[in-house]
């Protein structure tokens, strides 16, 4: 099988082309470092991402804050998890670096503030 991806674990973008028997690296070309094949063998045994969005806040001096994952997960997971995080009900003040929800859906990861959001003077 062949298979042709983006590599994105560095800046560099490479475009990765291999060969593939099941989920051993026959011929692999397009990589400048390393970390290419160890993105190429995360996409075939076990594709991991992060996640990062943005959250209503009630009483903020902003609307928004944004939030990111602090770890990987299943590719597969993504939209479970982005539906769990839709339901927060955030009030000001937030912290950057606050969890906002711990180990979601038992996955290991946290949901975390990455921007400070004082409360309104309204």
């Amino acid at each position: 099988m062949n298979k042709r991806l983006t590599c994105i674990l560095c800046p560099n973008g490479c475009k990765i082309k291999a060969e593939l028997s099941g989920s051993e690296i026959i011929k692999l070309e397009g990589a400048r470092c390393p970390k290419g094949k160890t993105f190429l063998l995360q996409e075939i045994n076990n594709p991991q991402r992060n996640i990062a969005t943005s959250v209503l806040v009630k009483d903020g001096e902003l609307e928004l804050a944004s939030v990111r994952l602090n770890g990987d997960i299943p590719r597969d997971k993504i939209f479970e998890v982005m539906n769990e995080i839709r339901k927060l009900e955030c009030t000001a003040p937030l912290s950057s670096g606050q969890v906002l929800i711990r180990d979601v859906l038992g996955l290991g990861v946290d949901v975390i503030c990455t921007k400070s959001i004082g409360k309104s003077g309204k």
